[in-house]
């Protein structure tokens, strides 16, 4: 199938299967444990009912809206994903370009392949970067500090991944971060001769932020060590301020799914919180993020900009938690999909596929400035029951 004809998310994520070697394609697509939270993020959108509305003047509808003051083509950015760029080769550099072409943010991920220096050559544009809050204090000032001279203009720290939750699909499939290529390995990867190609013409093949950069982690054995025994098991809210202190800019805290730390949130200054539980891949049995989306807009909503992610599967979906608060969405595997499928065309299609899943749903329930979707576009009793 080619990019063009992919018509959904699905399209892409059943052709980026056929593309991408099983350990790299399951690390995207896998959530913790039993997986339940990663199937009720995407499962508990559906329960949500839209409303039509008919009889409305739809000419010149529009999308555009701000995230953190900055304007955006439609209320979506690309969220952090680790290892990008085994997906395809120089992953998170075409992955940005497809965002900066569709005029909404992108961001990095701490452990991406593509090194913050990388992309900002490559793009020659502002996007933004995500922080794993590490044990060597030193490593984290000094990551900032790259980040500020590459031009980063926001930065997205992660709260939810003080320790790594353990996923069966990369147990099962052997993968390790950095990956470390077992003849099993090798073998995903030549019945995939494409991706093989492809990989042959870069040099970035590990975490481009981390080697060379951190102490000691020159080869793929330290690297290997340093990653597994640096994630900070002692961080705090107190940790929020020193590094927003440090950072002097735009910051957005990921992973709040508890009305009690939303308000924890918003007492760090922080521009915006992202409601979300990690696509699912952290604590399994935690309830979805469009679950605890509303309870979160009554609590903080005017005194944060509150985004979601987690679940999105079209754009429906952006609709429904826009009309449920959000100011702005985020995606991951839906464009980790597209990337996997057809590299940076991959990438445009996802975004170009939900741009008009959502227009067109915006203009059925009769609004043609998403700005002013709100909860009278959804059936809230439907809502509460459901969920």
């Amino acid at each position: 199938m080619k990019i063009k004809n992919c018509l959904t998310i699905a399209d892409l994520k059943n052709l980026a299967k056929k593309r991408v070697p099983k350990m790299f394609f399951d690390y995207a697509d896998s959530g913790a444990l039993s997986e339940q939270t990663y199937r009720e993020n995407e499962s508990d959108f559906a329960k949500i009912l839209l409303r039509q509305k008919i009889a409305r003047p739809l000419s010149n509808r529009s999308l555009k809206t701000t995230m953190i003051g900055q304007e955006v083509a439609m209320p979506l950015a690309l969220a952090p994903v680790g290892m990008t760029g085994m997906q395809w080769a120089n992953g998170e550099i075409l992955a940005a370009k497809a965002a900066i072409k569709a005029e909404i943010p992108y961001i990095l991920s701490t452990m991406s392949i593509c090194s913050i220096e990388d992309v900002a050559k490559a793009i020659k544009a502002p996007f933004w970067f995500q922080l794993y809050v590490m044990r060597d204090h030193d490593y984290v000032k000094a990551t900032l500090d790259r980040a500020k001279n590459a031009g980063v203009n926001a930065l997205v720290l992660t709260m939810d991944l003080q320790l790594l939750a353990q996923r069966h699909k990369d147990l099962r499939n052997g993968l390790t971060a950095p990956p470390k290529f077992t003849p099993k390995h090798i073998y995903q990867m030549l019945v995939r001769p494409m991706w093989c190609l492809r990989m042959l013409t870069t040099n970035k093949h590990s975490f481009g932020n981390i080697k060379g950069h951190a102490k000691n982690t020159d080869n793929l054995r330290s690297l290997s060590a340093w990653t597994h025994s640096q994630f900070d098991l002692e961080l705090t809210w107190d940790s929020v301020k020193w590094i927003k202190d440090y950072w002097g800019g735009k910051l957005i805290l990921k992973g709040i799914l508890d009305v009690e730390d939303a308000k924890l949130a918003v007492q760090t200054g922080a521009d915006a919180i992202i409601v979300s539980n990690h696509g699912g891949r952290q604590l399994d049995g935690a309830p979805s993020s469009i679950k605890v989306l509303p309870d979160i807009v009554k609590a903080v909503g005017e005194k944060i900009e509150i985004h979601l992610d987690g679940g999105i599967r079209n754009g429906q979906d952006i609709l429904k938690a826009k009309a449920l608060g959000a100011q702005s969405t985020y995606i991951g595997r839906p464009y980790i999909y597209g990337l996997g499928a057809g590299g940076e065309e991959g990438v445009a299609r996802s975004i170009e596929i939900l741009r008009n899943e959502l227009d067109q749903t915006m203009a059925l329930c009769g609004e043609r400035d998403i700005n002013n979707v709100g909860a009278h576009n959804i059936y809230s009793n439907n809502l509460l029951n459901a969920l």
